[in-house]
């Protein structure tokens, strides 16, 4: 896949690693010259010198051909004007911009912009942390409202049924993993002992799930 990630931050410098240790064609766009230096040989892709909303920077890059396109600077405005040149003017098919001030994720949704609130973000996740230490998420989707996580089944589920631990909208068992093999249960599925189960779960109904799981 082909990406252009604008600003070579902490957010976008560990991004940047990530996609290229995993293959991908990276181009890191940043105005700054000593920020696109701070990525090391490690960093296999291109670095581009220039203002990440200008056209002849972002054709430099290589956004004709980009698959995808990260706008994790540390301006809003800047990222938002970046997101939205990608996806209007160059048709990228997938554009995240990185925001800062969450009051700002309702407006630019409505304009069919994908947004990540990193301080959205870390507040649900110390809450979480803070509220749900047993239920500790190992994924977690959007702003935190919806978890993926990994449990050992307690002993009051043993012998119950995954029908037992579901609430509509609320928990779902995605799979379970048994005897080091995993496998996608349907709602008659028994849990036995020492199943690891692997939960979709709302925030909003992580309370009902510890009642469930006895976990008081």
């Amino acid at each position: 896949m082909k990406v252009i990630i604008m600003g070579c931050g902490r957010v976008g410098e560990q991004l940047a690693y990530i996609l290229s240790d995993e293959g991908h064609a990276v181009t890191v766009v940043d105005y700054d010259p000593q920020a696109l230096a701070r990525l090391t040989e490690r960093f296999k892709g291109e670095r581009v010198k220039g203002v990440g909303f200008d056209r002849e920077v972002l054709l430099q890059a290589g956004i004709e051909e980009a698959d995808a396109f990260a706008a994790t600077s540390s301006s809003d405005n800047a990222n938002i004007v970046a997101a939205r040149i990608a996806r209007e003017v160059f048709h990228v098919p997938r554009v995240i911009a990185r925001l800062y001030d969450p009051r700002r994720a309702e407006i630019y949704q409505r304009l069919g912009l994908r947004t990540i609130s990193s301080t959205t973000w870390g507040a649900e996740r110390i809450r979480e942390l803070l509220t749900h230490a047993e239920l500790d998420p190992i994924f977690t989707f959007g702003n935190g409202e919806v978890a993926i996580l990994s449990i050992e089944v307690p002993p009051r589920l043993i012998g119950r049924m995954v029908r037992d631990l579901t609430i509509s909208g609320g928990v779902g068992v995605t799979a379970i993993t048994r005897q080091e093999h995993a496998f996608i249960p349907f709602s008659g599925t028994e849990f036995l002992a020492r199943d690891i189960l692997h939960l979709s779960v709302a925030a909003s109904a992580m309370e009902q799930l510890k009642q469930l799981l006895d976990f008081d």
